[in-house]
């Protein structure tokens, strides 16, 4: 498979995750089809840079993972805070640090597991 394709597969792994946390923290007030797409614009935004970007920075894998992850949660928190004006600094940050969280788990699990991301 091509890199490409491992991103692919690391793509919906993470946006199924996230859909499965962020919603539920974002504001409850807006439509739940605003805020599934809000979780997958989040995401279209912050999960290239952290395929394709943040592994060339020539950094160990530890300080890669992290450099990636703090992009992602202030990316998608930013992001959140664009789409839900009314929603509070720390609910979106919240909604950023769970969904990614959530779903660095489950990668962590999967690769742990042997599955190929």
């Amino acid at each position: 498979m091509t890199y490409v394709g491992w991103w692919a597969r690391a793509f919906l792994v993470t946006v199924g995750s996230e859909l499965c946390v962020a919603p539920w923290v974002l504001d409850r007030a807006e439509p739940r089809g605003r805020r599934l797409a809000a979780v997958l614009a989040a995401n279209v935004l912050s999960h290239p840079a952290v395929w394709f970007v943040f592994p060339e920075l020539g950094l160990s894998y530890a300080r890669m993972l992290v450099a990636a992850e703090l992009w992602a949660v202030g990316s998608e928190l930013l992001l959140y805070r664009l789409v839900f004006p009314k929603l509070g600094w720390p609910r979106a940050l919240a909604a950023s640090a769970l969904a990614n969280a959530f779903s660095v788990g489950a990668g962590l699990l999967l690769r742990a597991l042997g599955v190929e991301l």
